[in-house]
């Protein structure tokens, strides 16, 4: 293994390139799929109305990933450096955006991801051992204010206790991170092709026939209620304009499951020839998990009607197509199938994401503890923080309520709770297309500031393909600030809470006004 003595390896005792080709393809695949493509299927339906848009919707989306997988591809050649899309940021534009991105990550991109992950995992525990349970309490809810309480339930409990186990066995070095990496993501992708491969060998009969006989025609859509007062609801059975407005709000959806791919340039300090290998597990990476994405929504209309889909419970669209096939035990089956997928995941998330603290605090942008090497060659300290943060936000929840105001109660006449960072994750999803928008313009600004500097990968398309992403990617924007606007401005509102943190640190610290180095240094 060859050590790397670079600009942020804190010296001698620096990251160790641990991670081959394959490894980092696994962190590509493994940090992408969690629970998302397992459920988010079914809002989707809703607001499509059909298994032809559907389909597209998820075409569309791995399009979308797999372009700017390529595109990071340049940048992260260019920069094969610990921080990965932070440093792209930083050095494009200037260490404040960067930090913006970096902050962000941690207050609730990466952290809150942690959390919701976790919750998955534990939750589909609590289908093969009911002792896991969202109402039964260690710490009963105790309410802090109208809208939030705070509580520890069983449940809860489980999603904090792997929180700390991934943040442990991460801290032990770079070899078990990438162990565990490669087992788990290695036995959900044989999975989600088993899922796929079953919905469509044995679903696939008339009912994938039925679907896709009138796939272009919507029904039985959700309509989508603008937030700003001036727009009239819409659609996807509204014309042009309806169905436009349905797509991109859909595209929240596939997009979430989609995301996380650019994790490996975080850990690209990390990887063996990364110049080489980190482009290619990005396109390889992406490529599998998008193929596989198609794949299980081609089962999803192989086992349900359209309609099944659309009113899966609690949106488990994959658990409702194996009840379908195999009875009362797909949801254990599919159970299993989700604990491994998220356990996979969250120990990608876990390991990648302390290396961009890791970074910031290299520039005097995050705290200086971060920004230092265990003897086991991993940011600890940036691991430790990053888990303890995750768990508190898993703490808090929110006091549910319906469209007049009034609390919601369960069977028993409690009042009912959700989760705080899944109000988080709505509003972060608008910030994250903005930072990957910024990204892929920062190598349009790249190719300009610096056109001689050493590309080993260029990107695939430039500059069609990057400005493709762009444009439609604007557009997604453009339409979530106008019909999800009490999530997208909130979202906004939390980046924005990094102006002051940046300057506050600029001024205790030695953080950089400009860019820090030249790319190919």
């Amino acid at each position: 293994m060859v050590r790397d003595t670079g600009h942020q390896d804190g010296g001698s005792a620096g990251f160790v390139r641990g991670l081959g080709r394959l490894d980092a393809t696994m962190v590509v695949a493994g940090s992408m799929i969690g629970s998302g493509v397992f459920i988010v299927s079914a809002d989707m339906a809703r607001n499509l109305g059909s298994a032809g848009w559907l389909l597209l919707a998820w075409l569309v989306t791995g399009a979308l990933t797999v372009i700017g997988a390529l595109s990071y591809g340049e940048l992260a050649s260019m920069m094969p450096r610990a921080g990965g899309q932070y440093v792209f940021l930083r050095e494009a534009y200037s260490p404040f955006w960067g930090f913006l991105y970096g902050w962000t990550l941690f207050l609730v991109i990466q952290t809150g991801t942690i959390s919701a992950v976790a919750v998955a995992f534990s939750r589909f525990l609590g289908v093969l051992a009911p002792w896991v349970s969202p109402t039964r309490w260690i710490v009963p809810p105790l309410d802090i204010s109208t809208s939030y309480a705070v509580s520890l339930s069983t449940q809860q409990l489980v999603a904090i206790l792997l929180v700390a186990l991934l943040t442990f066995t991460n801290t032990r070095g770079l070899a078990l991170g990438k162990l565990i990496q490669n087992v788990f993501t290695s036995t959900k992708l044989m999975s989600l092709l088993a899922l796929a491969a079953i919905g469509l060998l044995l679903g696939a009969g008339g009912t994938l026939r039925a679907n896709l006989a009138a796939a272009w025609t919507p029904q039985n859509v959700v309509p989508i209620a603008p937030d700003l007062p001036f727009l009239s609801s819409t659609a996807a059975t509204a014309g042009i304009y309806g169905l436009l407005v349905a797509f991109c709000v859909a595209q929240v959806g596939s997009l979430f499951a989609s995301v996380a791919w650019e994790n490996v340039t975080f850990v690209a300090a990390e990887v063996r020839e990364p110049h080489r290998n980190v482009p290619l597990a990005l396109a390889a990476g992406t490529g599998i998990v998008i193929a596989l994405y198609v794949l299980a929504n081609l089962a999803y209309l192989g086992a349900l009607p359209l309609s099944a889909v659309q009113r899966a419970a609690d949106d488990r669209v994959a658990t409702a197509a194996l009840q379908a096939i195999f009875g009362g035990a797909g949801a254990g089956i599919m159970a299993l199938a989700i604990m491994v997928s998220t356990f996979g995941c969250n120990n990608g998330l876990i390991l990648t994401g302390a290396r961009v603290y890791y970074a910031m605090a290299r520039d005097g942008l995050f705290f200086a503890s971060t920004g230092r090497l265990n003897a086991r060659h991993v940011p600890a300290a940036g691991l430790v923080l990053q888990g303890i943060w995750a768990a508190v936000l898993i703490l808090p929840r929110t006091r549910l309520r319906d469209a007049g105001g009034a609390v919601l109660l369960d069977a028993a006449g409690l009042p009912r709770y959700g989760n705080l960072y899944s109000n988080l994750l709505d509003y972060v999803v608008f910030s994250v297309l903005i930072f990957y928008i910024l990204t892929i313009a920062a190598l349009f600004v790249m190719r300009v500031r610096h056109p001689l500097a050493e590309r080993p990968y260029r990107a695939f398309g430039y500059p069609v393909l990057p400005a493709l992403y762009i444009l439609a990617s604007a557009v997604i924007v453009l339409v979530l600030a106008a019909y999800r606007s009490q999530t997208t401005w909130p979202g906004l509102a939390i980046v924005l809470t990094g102006v002051p943190v940046y300057f506050l640190w600029r001024r205790m610290g030695k953080a950089p006004s400009a860019a820090v180095s030249q790319p190919g240094s």
